[in-house]
């Protein structure tokens, strides 16, 4: 109940970016058989991409160079910016400013099959310069088999309706065109 809030701003559409809170997700485990964990090469950032097609970003502090005498006075917050691979070109994603209580992100719908970029910098207050940003690469898996199960059965209902319509178009047809064209004929 005493965990802070972590407040957020979402930038990256042009519009206006607004302030956001969302609670932490303190002691999150990726377990083997609902999540993949990749981490950056110093440590200090962790990708948890889920089946669900979302990913929890996990950070700590302690993975960034020296410790200052008191870290948690002089940061301000951390800078989350991402990107990733078209089949041409790169295209970035939405930039995230995040307070200093932040240890994690949701990032809540991810591409399947897309291999993203995502950099995180802690920005501290002056004089104090800020590190090297963590990058982590990652790819999200494509969509289940059961997904894809149920968009076949979707499409298949769907052909299955029409050619029903078509056979009552043609029943139509030949019951009240045709038949009269016999008739005067006769």
């Amino acid at each position: 109940p005493d965990e802070p809030w972590c407040p957020y701003k979402v930038g990256g559409d042009g519009a206006g970016a607004r302030l956001c809170f969302r609670p932490p997700a303190r002691g999150f485990q990726c377990s083997a058989r609902g999540c993949r964990a990749h981490r950056s090469a110093g440590g200090a950032l962790v990708a948890n991409v889920l089946r669900n097609g979302s990913v929890l970003l996990q950070w700590g502090l302690r993975h960034w160079g020296p410790p200052a005498p008191r870290p948690s006075a002089s940061l301000r917050g951390f800078a989350l910016n991402c990107s990733w691979d078209g089949t041409y070109t790169r295209f970035p994603c939405d930039s995230v400013e995040l307070g200093a209580a932040c240890r994690d992100y949701l990032l809540a719908e991810a591409h399947g099959s897309v291999r993203y970029r995502l950099c995180l910098q802690p920005r501290f207050a002056p004089p104090r310069p800020a590190p090297p940003a963590q990058c982590v690469e990652f790819r999200v898996e494509p969509a289940a088999m059961r997904d894809i199960v149920v968009a076949m059965t979707a499409v298949g209902g769907s052909i299955c309706v029409m050619l029903v319509f078509i056979c009552l178009l043609v029943a139509y047809i030949t019951e009240n065109l045709m038949s009269p064209a016999l008739a005067r004929g006769g």
